[in-house]
C-alpha cells in the first residue's frame, strides 16, 4: 500500500485523476458489467467444448484449440475483474485522504 500521508494534495489529486480515468476506459470495454460476465462465460463454454470434443472424438489437436482460447479468456476475465476490485478500494482510499486534507484545512480555517 501507499502511504498517501506523504503524498501532496498535488500527487493525491493526480493519482485520483488517473484512477478515474481508468474507470470510465474500464466502463466502456467489453469486461464491464453484463457485457463482462457473457464474455466470461463463452470462455467457459470454449473450455467445455473442447473438453466434450475429447471426450467423444479422441484426442485432436484441434480440439485443443478451444480449451487454450477459452482459458485465455478466462484468465484474462478474471485478471479485470481483479484490477478493477483493487482500484476501487484504492480510489476509496485516495478519495478519503483528500476529504480527510479538506476537513483539515476547513477546521484550521474556523479557527
Amino acid at each position: 500500500m501507499m502511504n498517501f500521508k506523504k503524498m501532496t494534495d498535488e500527487e493525491l489529486a493526480s493519482t485520483r485523476d488517473e484512477v478515474d480515468a481508468w474507470f470510465a476506459r474500464y466502463a466502456k470495454s467489453i469486461w464491464s458489467g453484463r457485457l463482462g460476465y457473457a464474455v466470461g462465460l463463452l470462455g467457459v463454454f470454449g473450455i467445455s467444448t473442447g473438453v466434450v470434443f475429447l471426450m467423444f472424438d479422441g484426442f485432436e489437436p484441434v480440439d485443443l484449440i478451444p480449451i487454450l482460447l477459452g482459458t485465455v479468456v478466462c484468465f484474462m476475465w478474471y485478471k479485470v475483474n481483479q484490477q478493477h476490485k483493487n482500484n476501487s478500494g484504492f480510489l476509496g482510499e485516495v478519495k478519503e485522504e483528500i476529504a480527510r486534507r479538506a476537513r483539515k484545512v476547513e477546521k484550521a480555517a474556523k479557527k
